[in-house]
């Protein structure tokens, strides 16, 4: 399997369980990419949640801003999370990994054990 890429933020507990699995399992992550540092376009923002089946799939509801904007008290459209997570790292959730053009959102050993066996 090649072309691994991982986005993430590298002090997150969460995501560095994601990479210890991956190279656990005798993968290789050949791209490693800063959620916080290397802020994502709209376009990359877009790309990365068609990849895992829309917004909804890529936009966390456990940042600390989307109870501090009152996100949770109304319905939040898949555009306007979008452009949330274009403008605002924490909305993203995380970890993401793209293998090919195959990606998951967040961490679950279970889903990760199964996505990088197909």
């Amino acid at each position: 399997m090649s072309g691994i890429k991982l986005y993430w933020l590298p002090h997150c507990s969460t995501c560095k369980k994601a990479k210890e699995l991956i190279e656990n399992k005798g993968f290789i992550i050949t791209d490693f990419h800063d959620i916080k540092s290397q802020p994502l376009s709209c376009e990359e923002v877009e790309k990365l949640a068609q990849m895992v089946g829309g917004a909804e799939n890529l936009f966390s509801r456990r940042a600390i801003k989307y109870r501090e904007m009152g996100l949770h008290e109304r319905e939040v459209s898949s555009a306007e999370m979008l452009d949330l997570m274009a403008n605002e790292y924490t909305f993203i959730k995380r970890p993401v990994l793209v293998v090919g053009e195959k990606a998951t959102a967040g961490f679950s050993e279970k889903i990760y054990n199964e996505f990088l066996t197909k």
